[in-house]
């Protein structure tokens, strides 16, 4: 999925009101309080997973074909704009049928990245992350797919991968869990960081969560936002500026 950068934390801080969106994870009051680790077992393959709109149930990271949403951000003279958008497509990943999701990122006008990232809930609610294929447009014309990875069901040693929690079934503050399954491409981390009131261009949002993203790989954070019934409204640098479904739903 599209990778927050570090500006996100200032940009999402800016934005939040009468919330705790903003309180520091490495502050001394979020440390004090215990950590609460979600099993990327929750979305191991052998079970039922469903992208069939009439069952799906979290109202924080909605995959129902149709869906858009419109992303805009300047920093440093360069306007940045991302569309989401979940296809009335699908991909069999590892055996299993998931909701394809494309993002597709441009800065100044160009484009600079398209992404289509699969996922499926579980029986609980939580949207489980069978991976993605990206492409990345580079200065001199040409293309690299760094970052792209998919889950397997299978024993072959050499593709250990394995879908990760992109969104838990009842999420809360405090709780971590494992994003990606890509040993040594992908293995990015959430933790749910506040919650509260948020502002973004498309509106307010009474009902939010704040999520830091930590890459291990190289210690890279961002920050990303989610409304309830809505979806992702601030992606690093870039906020909400449109959706097909409830935009203007708080007030």
């Amino acid at each position: 999925m599209q990778k927050a950068p570090r500006v996100a934390a200032s940009l999402a801080c800016g934005l939040a009101i009468l919330s705790t969106a903003c309180e520091s994870s490495t502050g001394p009051l979020f440390q004090q309080l215990a950590t609460i680790d979600i099993d990327v077992g929750e979305c191991a393959f052998g079970q039922l997973f469903t992208i069939e709109a009439a069952q799906l149930q979290n109202e924080f990271f909605p995959i129902h074909p149709g869906r858009q949403w419109q992303f805009e951000g300047t920093q440093g003279g360069e306007v940045t704009q991302l569309s989401v958008s979940v296809l009335n497509a699908t991909q069999l990943v590892g055996g299993v049928t998931t909701r394809v999701v494309e993002e597709r990122e441009t800065v100044n006008g160009v484009l600079v990245e398209v992404s289509q990232n699969y996922f499926a809930e579980n029986g609980a609610g939580a949207v489980c992350y069978f991976g993605e294929d990206v492409t990345i447009h580079l200065p001199d014309g040409s293309t690299s797919t760094e970052g792209t990875w998919r889950a397997d069901d299978t024993s072959d040693p050499n593709n250990p991968f394995f879908p990760g929690i992109i969104m838990p079934a009842d999420p809360g503050v405090r709780m971590r869990y494992q994003m990606e399954g890509a040993p040594g491409i992908a293995e990015d981390e959430g933790r749910i960081t506040g919650s509260g009131k948020v502002k973004v261009t498309a509106g307010v949002f009474n009902e939010t969560l704040r999520v830091r993203e930590f890459n291990p790989l190289d210690g890279d954070v961002g920050f990303k936002t989610f409304a309830k019934g809505v979806g992702m409204i601030i992606d690093g640098r870039v906020q909400l500026k449109s959706c097909t479904v409830g935009c203007a739903a708080s007030s």
